[in-house]
């Protein structure tokens, strides 16, 4: 079974292979990260590492028992309870609940290790999967209309209480 680890330096060969392995079917659903991304890539690891050290993020990788990176989960902008909750399948990984367990590990951490309360998240109106993911993890959407990436999505929120990990 896949494992939840947080976001380390040496996970930046792995991340770098699941987005080149991932671009075409990423970008299918969610506006592409564009060369520049790829270009930068570990200046932007960096980056993230600053970030998650600061609390101001926190990143998470689904990994295989190999190494194999086939998610990213991702709560940014934490502050006061609240985050934004971000995250992408590796296409292999896909259709297998993986998302969902994961996302609700997610919940478990929020409660127990981030003091987090309330999370919200949006998605394109053509990503079906991750819309469906939020939805059977207890996300409501919020009617607001949001864009993404020049991209029509709706936003959803999610407060979060004891147990999360369970029977959601």
């Amino acid at each position: 079974m896949p494992e939840l680890q947080r976001l380390r330096a040496d996970h930046a060969p792995a991340i770098l292979c699941f987005e080149q392995e991932n671009r075409a079917f990423f970008a299918a659903s969610v506006p592409d990260r564009g060369d520049d991304y790829f270009n930068r890539f570990a200046a932007r690891h960096e980056a993230l590492l600053t970030e998650q050290a600061s609390g101001a993020c926190h990143f998470h990788l689904l990994v295989a028992g190999d190494g194999e990176v086939l998610g990213r989960f991702n709560l940014v902008d934490a502050a006061n309870g609240t985050a934004e909750l971000g995250f992408r399948l590796a296409e292999k990984a896909t259709g297998r609940g993986l998302a969902t367990v994961a996302v609700r590990q997610i919940f478990t951490l929020c409660t127990t290790t981030y003091a987090l309360t309330t999370l919200r998240a949006s998605a394109t109106l053509t990503n079906t999967a991750s819309r469906s993911v939020l939805t059977r993890t207890g996300f409501v959407a919020t009617g607001e209309e949001v864009l993404l990436g020049g991209e029509r999505g709706v936003g959803y929120v999610r407060e979060l209480g004891g147990g999360e990990g369970v029977g959601v």
